[in-house]
């Protein structure tokens, strides 16, 4: 537990630091600390890599292993990035309590990582309303702007909505197993399967609806574009990241762990399990794409962004309730790391140009190249990452999900994967397009602030380095993580 207790000391130390010291003290210290913080959880996680067998603690309820271990540190990584790069570049109106901010970001991050770890539907819960919760906080902070306080609130009707949704859902899965663990779950809902069928269909229906709305997955999208535009640029990049990642990683677990493995896997019920999450990515690929066509806020058009990505990670999940396909998470997790890298860098993009000119629309890229030739040149190589271009991470992302689609012969969804990739050429074009095709002589000049330059070029060379050597962070990740060796809860 030492990764998950170095973030809860270091946001109680934080906290009472913010509160002892005086209001004219500057809090970037804060920041220092609370990314020390996480580069010591990341630590400890790494030092856990590849077990001799997983940990298992409190009755089951929370397990070490190495699919938790991989997600901890890509959410570690994005709370990492996020943190860096809101050093000495986040305006007090943007954040009015600074301190608050570098805490906050350490509980939602920990929420995240029990929710990667949870072995028991309780433990779960409780990590996703510390993210949840500390999250509507975050989005919330602005309290003097009207933009802001709107989609606060609507992020937290919605999401309230949502997690009473998944409680419900849960809710059954107890009445018919008479447990909390997902193991036994499983092994109850294979015993009552042909009895109680109707139930489980009720609850993956339930379950599914409440996890779509936290990914952001269409159609239960609705949330994201307001919340993206009205929060914050550093915490809209945490939403898009660190709170989606954790979201994703439970839902393949709880997907895999409760209604893919086991005796469920004989019924019709494993392929409409199969069939709906096929239709939900489809929907979140051709909904996110074509509404980003529209879209001339910065924002929301990477939100719309965001919900297409959201599709294209289902995919895995969906593939894991295939018997003829088996490297899904290795294909999940690369294209999660490429995705990582590709949104924070561009969300630190944004944020150069709010800093400079406080403009968040597409029309704020015109002349960069004349105004900030290198920050353009980075932006090139997250853009071409983002929309799936060759020799770059998000190419081979979406190539490894491709190839894992046509192998389980789902040739329709492979022919809407390719098709709505080919659309997104149009708007993450238009950056460039922008950048290097349009000048407004009366613009003012871009201040790249150092933690901003940073992030942005470590963002566009790893994601350039996803590109030219796939291989081998893919093969890391098989050597690192099996499904023959542990199959999630199976000892």
């Amino acid at each position: 537990m030492a990764p998950e207790l170095t973030l809860v000391i270091a946001a109680v130390v934080l906290s009472v630091l913010d509160l002892l010291l005086p209001k004219q003290v500057n809090r970037t210290s804060l920041s220092w600390l609370s990314l020390i913080s996480i580069i010591i959880s990341g630590l400890f996680v790494v030092s856990y890599l590849n077990p001799a067998e997983p940990k298992q603690l409190l009755n089951f309820s929370y397990r070490i292993d190495d699919f938790a271990n991989i997600m901890k540190l890509i959410l570690l990584t994005g709370a990492g990035l996020v943190t860096f790069m809101s050093i000495g570049s986040v305006k007090e109106e943007e954040v009015p309590h600074l301190g608050e901010f570098y805490y906050l970001l350490l509980p939602a991050t920990l929420g995240g990582m029990i929710m990667a770890s949870s072995g028991d539907l309780i433990t779960l819960y409780v990590g996703l309303e510390l993210l949840s919760i500390t999250s509507y906080i975050l989005v919330a902070m602005r309290k003097k702007d009207l933009r802001s306080n709107e989609s606060a609130f609507k992020y937290v009707i919605l999401g309230g909505i949502s997690s009473a949704v998944i409680l419900y859902g849960m809710s059954f899965l107890y009445g018919l197993s008479g447990s909390t663990g997902i193991a036994e779950i499983n092994t109850a809902l294979g015993e009552h399967a042909e009895t109680a069928l109707p139930f489980i269909y009720l609850s993956f229906f339930l379950l599914l609806a409440g996890f779509g709305f936290k990914v952001a997955a269409a159609p239960f999208h609705m949330w994201a574009p307001d919340v993206y535009q009205g929060a914050s640029t550093p915490i809209t990049a945490f939403l898009a990241v660190v709170s989606k990642g954790a979201a994703l990683a439970i839902l393949f677990r709880v997907m895999y762990g409760v209604f893919a493995i086991g005796s469920l896997m004989s019924l019709p019920f494993h392929e409409d399990v199969l069939l709906i999450l096929m239709i939900v990515a489809a929907a979140a690929m051709i909904m996110g794409n074509f509404t980003a066509l529209r879209q001339t806020n910065l924002k929301r058009l990477l939100a719309y962004s965001g919900i297409a990505n959201s599709g294209y990670l289902l995919i895995p999940i969906a593939a894991q309730f295939s018997m003829v396909h088996y490297s899904n998470f290795s294909e999940f997790a690369f294209y999660l790391i490429a995705y990582l890298f590709m949104n924070i860098g561009i969300f630190a993009v944004l944020m150069i140009l709010e800093h400079s000119t406080g403009d968040e629309q597409i029309g704020g890229l015109a002349g960069l190249y004349y105004r900030a030739p290198w920050t353009a040149a980075a932006t090139v190589l997250l853009v071409l990452s983002l929309a799936g271009l060759p020799l770059s991470g998000g190419f081979f992302g979406k190539l490894f999900i491709l190839l894992g689609t046509l192998a389980t012969q789902h040739y329709w969804l492979a022919g809407v994967m390719m098709l709505t990739s080919v659309v997104s050429f149009y708007y993450y074009f238009g950056f460039i397009r922008q950048m290097f095709m349009r000048s407004d002589i009366e613009s003012k000049g871009v201040r790249v602030p150092i933690p901003l330059g940073i992030t942005v070029w470590l963002c566009a060379a790893i994601s350039v380095v996803l590109g030219v050597i796939p291989h081998v962070v893919l093969g890391w990740i098989d050597r690192i993580f099996s499904l023959t060796q542990d199959l999630f809860f199976l000892s």
